[in-house]
């Protein structure tokens, strides 16, 4: 998957918007504010974090070793850097997909209501 795939995945959920609030070389794809994925433009091999549950995010990493890390610059614990080039599409789909959802989980009440979302 390249940066403009992850990029058109990441904008096609609801309340997501992007910016570079580091710099200009960092998107940033947030949900109500929150920060669920990070690129790293000018990285190569191209890149993304995502946020992960800490038991998952470990086995991700022994299963996938080299190509998941620990996050860049994050959280270690809940956070994992992907190499874009060398996984499955479908596995990063379910790692967007999976970081989305913990950061919409942890969304206060008001916020979920006006994303459309159950508490």
């Amino acid at each position: 998957m390249n940066v403009e795939e992850l990029r058109e995945l990441c904008l096609s959920k609801k309340g997501v918007t992007e910016e570079f609030p580091f710099d200009e070389s960092t998107l940033v794809f947030k949900v109500m504010g929150k920060m669920f994925a990070l690129v790293a433009l000018e990285r190569l091999p191209p890149q993304c974090n995502l946020k992960c549950d800490p038991e998952r995010a470990l086995e991700l990493r022994e299963t996938h070793d080299g190509d998941i890390i620990p996050g860049y610059h994050m959280s270690k614990k809940h956070w994992n850097t992907i190499m874009l080039d060398n996984l499955p599409p479908k596995l990063i789909m379910e790692l967007v997909d999976h970081s989305y959802a913990l950061v919409v989980s942890g969304l206060t009440k008001k916020l979920k209501a006006q994303l459309g979302v159950a508490d």
